[in-house]
């Protein structure tokens, strides 16, 4: 096998592997600097060789920054023929309603999100929190100081999406909310969202995304450990205002 050969097997078996999209500047990562221009052609020639359009099975789709191996679309009813499908696997129609709304209306807060749809969205939050759809970007400076949340990368991954500019307008949306195709919820028209079309979404890193998650759960364990230690000053103060009373 030719060097060049090797090279382009390496790069199929990355992507083949690769839960995740990989830019082209990482797969030139892997080979040596003075291959580079050797690595450039056998990875060029990998993404050609799986170039949508040519019949194949799988081939390569561009999403998030990088390059990934899907199935092609056509393929869906075969495979829906080899898998079971598990419902438990779906989003319900409530975390999809709720995942729309920060989607087309980021970021927004819990309280903004029950205004739009009459109903406590604490449950559906966690359920696309824990699928790392949604993540919370920080705290609303408003009475309360409500999370504000946003889409993450593994929510353009999920829907094969290169930026939140690729958002289907909201009137695809009108046969899953709404037979009449009312889409109220989501803030109307597509003028009146405050997804910005111009600037792509920054891609959060996994580290990026712990370290900001431990330092919200720091935050979290010291206002619950402030709200504590008042409750025990209120009652220490109720049982001497009791016994002065008494006395």
């Amino acid at each position: 096998m030719s060097q060049r050969s090797e090279m382009e097997a390496a790069v199929e078996a990355v992507l083949f592997v690769s839960s995740e999209p990989i830019s082209k500047s990482r797969l030139l990562d892997m080979f040596d600097e003075a291959d580079r221009e050797l690595a450039k052609e056998a990875v060029d020639a990998v993404l050609e060789r799986y170039a949508p359009g040519d019949g194949r099975g799988v081939e390569i789709e561009e999403v998030a920054g990088g390059v990934r191996l899907v199935t092609r679309p056509e393929m869906n009813d075969w495979l829906r023929r080899f898998f079971e499908v598990s419902g438990a696997t779906k989003l319900s129609m409530a975390a999809l309603e709720t995942l729309a709304i920060v989607a087309y209306r980021q970021p927004v807060t819990g309280p903004e999100i029950q205004e739009l749809r009459s109903v406590n969205p604490s449950g559906v939050l966690k359920t696309l929190l824990d699928r790392h759809l949604v993540r919370i970007a920080g705290r609303k400076e408003v009475v309360g100081r409500p999370f504000l949340y946003c889409t993450t990368r593994e929510f353009l991954v999920h829907f094969g999406l290169k930026s939140l500019k690729d958002l289907p307008p909201l009137e695809d949306f009108e046969e899953m909310f709404d037979e009449e195709g009312d889409t109220s919820m989501l803030g109307g028209a597509v003028e009146e969202s405050t997804v910005d079309e111009e600037e792509p979404q920054e891609v959060e890193t996994a580290a990026e995304r712990r370290e900001r998650d431990a330092e919200l759960a720091a935050e979290i364990e010291k206002i619950d450990e402030a709200i504590e230690a008042a409750a025990e000053q209120a009652a220490v103060e109720a049982d001497t205002l009791e016994v002065v009373s008494e006395s």
